[in-house]
């Protein structure tokens, strides 16, 4: 077998899902899901159906993915975390047809009990602070945090917060790696 799941984990049927992943107690991967390598999917999570994980995307538990959702390579998923597919929800409407698109990519950090409403993509490493509420889309490298979500700063790849000179220019403390913020948008210096 490719991919280890646990006993009480349901994976059902039409999933691919990629060598070296790890499916936990009490997880369910719906059909037509495409899941990576190399990703962790904790305890109690559900992947509705047709999801794409990319490699190496660390969900951790009690994390509810609804159809809809893409996440690039290098995706973290705290705790409690969750997605929205409809933004006018109703129990007696149904909508199944109606669901919204939300894309989170490559290296993005979504930390614990967030929320992200959907139809608002994330930029590649994106951090979004635990507990926030994602309303509108995520620049890359932003800092996100609060209810609504509102950026507060600039973050590198390995997760620091950025500070900017005069020139425009930022240097992370763990890779030493340069940024540059030019018309409210950061790159990294290749």
């Amino acid at each position: 077998m490719e991919y280890f799941a646990h006993d009480s984990a349901i994976v059902d049927e039409n999933c691919q899902i990629g060598e070296g992943t790890k499916v936990w107690h009490f997880s369910h991967i719906m059909t037509d899901c495409i899941i990576g390598k190399n990703c962790n999917i904790g305890q109690n999570v559900v992947v509705s159906p047709g999801v794409v994980l990319g490699d190496n995307v660390k969900v951790q538990n009690n994390v509810s993915i609804y159809t809809g959702v893409t996440c690039e390579d290098d995706v973290f998923l705290g705790p409690s975390m969750v997605f929205t597919n409809v933004i006018n929800p109703r129990s007696a409407v149904n909508r199944r047809g109606q669901y919204s698109r939300t894309v989170v990519r490559k290296g993005v950090s979504i930390g614990a009990n967030a929320t992200i409403v959907c139809g608002n993509d994330i930029g590649q490493f994106a951090f979004i602070g635990a507990g926030t509420v994602v309303t509108k889309e995520v620049l890359p490298y932003a800092l996100i945090v609060g209810n609504p979500g509102r950026q507060i700063g600039w973050i590198s790849e390995f997760g620091h917060r950025l500070n900017f000179n005069e020139k425009g220019t930022a240097e992370c403390p763990e890779s030493n790696e340069l940024y540059t913020l030019s018309n409210g948008q950061v790159t990294k210096n290749i």
